[in-house]
């Protein structure tokens, strides 16, 4: 099973698959709106949530840097958020002829395997709403603000490895924007490097 680690944003040669929509999302802009089914078949509006912070996590499980943060550091991040009042929604855009693909059931069961907490844990087969946020790597992160605007895109943290040990070590971006946002203060950091594997987009 091949994967391709990819570091920075301007990395973009490994992407061959990777067709942004011409008008992806930017921090500071409205953020696209989608409906998305999550695994057990719901369909989910992400304008159902204005009023309220929105966490975007892009989830593979085959990705050996998803693996690290679900040693327990993602599920603190969720259920953290939830304790806040935030709304965490974790989706998927692999393509359904990856060898890394999960069908529904098979996705649902891995999250609630690994004591995953999101509010709705959604499928993006066809890749539009990954496309439209330009979303590059698994984990790449999202925080999208109360008015519906883009506030955060960029990496989980500041190390960009697949070892478990760099998680204490490194500025995790998710909790500070979550501690900032409870405290009522302007984001510190509003972007930053994606760091994970490529997401496998349909062609």
């Amino acid at each position: 099973m091949k994967r391709r680690p990819l570091i920075a944003l301007g990395a973009l040669s490994p992407l061959t698959a990777f067709l942004p929509a011409a008008h992806a999302a930017a921090v500071g802009q409205a953020a696209p709106d989608f409906t998305l089914t999550d695994t057990a078949g719901k369909p989910v509006k992400l304008s159902d949530f204005r009023g309220k912070h929105v966490v975007l996590e892009w989830n593979n499980p085959g990705c050996p840097f998803v693996r690290k943060h679900y040693q327990g550091n993602m599920q603190a991040l969720q259920k953290e958020a939830a304790d806040k009042g935030l709304v965490w929604l974790a989706i998927n855009s692999t393509e359904d002829a990856s060898s890394d693909y999960l069908t529904p059931p098979q996705l649902g069961r891995w999250m609630s395997e690994q004591k995953g907490v999101p509010t709705a844990t959604l499928m993006d087969e066809d890749g539009k709403v990954g496309r439209a946020y330009a979303a590059r790597v698994t984990p790449h992160m999202y925080v999208i603000d109360p008015q519906g605007k883009l506030a955060y895109a960029g990496g989980i943290d500041s190390i960009p490895s697949a070892r478990v040990d760099d998680i204490p070590k490194a500025t995790n971006y998710i909790r500070q924007a979550m501690t900032e946002i409870a405290a009522g203060k302007p984001l510190s950091v509003s972007t930053s490097r994606p760091y994970g594997c490529t997401i496998k987009y349909a062609v």
